[in-house]
């Protein structure tokens, strides 16, 4: 499913999450707001990082202007997806349970979260139920 995403670094994740935030950000944009965040990167150097994300594909660029204009091609959930699935396979097994079972322990959750959660299980226990 989302396996067919490159990989993707630290520091490129660092640009595609600024990128998730601002949909759309020129180089010097996407610089200032790294900037902001603590990352002393070079100007060229998120250009770079940029050129290296739009060859895998994960970022997009509209260069009908005079400033190039960069978003993001892939999205947080699919990206997500991916990892979780990485971690499933290498850590657990292919059990999603032990992840699960973790992040219930460890994580405060609120009342709607955990209403939600709810309902989930409620609806996988019934299609569970349903099936032959």
């Amino acid at each position: 499913m989302s396996s067919d995403l490159p990989k993707i670094s630290d520091s490129e994740l660092l640009l595609l999450k600024q990128l998730w935030v601002l949909e759309r950000a020129t180089v010097r944009q996407l610089h200032g707001a790294l900037g902001a965040d603590g990352q002393g990167w070079a100007y060229t150097t998120v250009q770079t990082m940029l050129a290296r994300l739009e060859e895998k594909g994960c970022v997009r660029v509209d260069r009908s202007g005079f400033a190039h204009v960069f978003s993001a091609a892939i999205s947080r959930t699919a990206l997500l997806e991916q990892r979780l699935d990485e971690l499933r396979d290498k850590l657990c097994d292919g059990a999603a349970a032990p992840l699960l079972l973790h992040l219930a322990r460890q994580q405060k959750f609120t009342a709607d979260e955990i209403a939600r959660f709810r309902k989930l299980l409620d609806d996988a226990e019934q299609a569970e139920k349903e099936q032959p």
